[in-house]
């Protein structure tokens, strides 16, 4: 795996291994890798002659700097796991060297609806943060294929958005969300989560479940009280329990048939905030 800090280095590579031929695909990260991240590595060198995962915590889609300040970094740990798993390149850069004259100075987009709800509504300007930098990202690496986890739903279309916005050929990869055995899907912040917090944390796919197994018989406004009810009495704190179309998000009051769903909850434990899907 070659390692590469800087632009021109990293793009004067990639350009002499298009020119051999390889196709590129390419994993962003902000680090705190795990099997969901890795998964996405092995998708991509499944497709690809040429694999590049960045790491990146990038400040402008933090919208609470204190998380920003706990975000863990497990640098040393990421790497050995991406060799492990076979990764070809790996872009580690400073926020100088995306960001050179300050995170102002680069273009950001307009994702509509999508910034208005659910994750646009909880963490303003989060969005605009993550298309600032990725949109950096694809500049840089130019990929044939983009590799996201469906964990992030609503993040992937935004990204899917931004690739349309920015008039790119790159091929989107949405890859199923990657679960602990109690259904708990893997995250970075997972690590934050004191043990008692982790014994319960699988209550949220458990409420997923629910929403799905009841599209047949039941009110969506039935079962999410339930849901909200189960988070509280779990000490969650929830956000929202939102039901909405999986082709653009627009939230949805009950089930509809033949149309596709995705049921998506985010909720506080503590101080640690997890969101999770399902397709419906």
């Amino acid at each position: 795996m070659v390692i590469f800090k800087n632009i021109n280095d990293i793009k004067k590579y990639i350009s002499l291994k298009k020119d051999e031929g390889c196709s590129v695909g390419f994993i962003p990260t902000m680090g705190a890798l795990h099997a969901g991240h890795i998964s996405l590595v092995q998708k991509s060198k499944q497709d690809n002659m040429l694999s590049v995962c960045s790491i990146f915590v990038n400040p402008t889609q933090f919208n609470d700097k204190k998380d920003l300040e706990k975000y863990p970094v497990s640098t040393e740990a990421d790497i050995e796991m991406l060799l492990t798993a076979g990764c070809d390149v790996l872009f580690l850069p400073a926020v100088s060297e995306i960001y050179p004259d300050g995170e102002a100075h680069f273009k950001t987009y307009d994702f509509g609806y999508l910034d208005t709800v659910l994750e646009g509504a909880q963490r303003p300007g989060h969005f605009r943060g993550v298309g600032q930098v990725v949109a950096r990202l694809l500049e840089i690496v130019e990929p044939a294929s983009l590799y996201l986890g469906q964990k992030d739903y609503q993040q992937c279309m935004v990204l899917k958005k931004l690739i349309e916005l920015m008039g790119l050929a790159t091929k989107l990869i949405i890859c199923p969300t990657m679960r602990e055995a109690d259904g708990l899907a893997m995250s970075s912040r997972n690590r934050r989560l004191t043990e008692p917090q982790r014994v319960i944390a699988g209550v949220i796919y458990q409420c997923l479940v629910s929403i799905q197994s009841k599209q047949q018989n039941g009110r969506f406004d039935i079962v999410k009280k339930e849901c909200e009810d189960l988070l509280k009495a779990k000490g969650f704190v929830p956000e929202y329990v939102a039901l909405a179309d999986a082709r653009d998000l627009t939230l949805l009051s009950d089930y509809k048939a033949g149309t596709p769903m995705v049921a998506l909850i985010a909720a506080k434990i503590g101080e640690i905030r997890l969101i999770d899907n399902m397709l419906v």
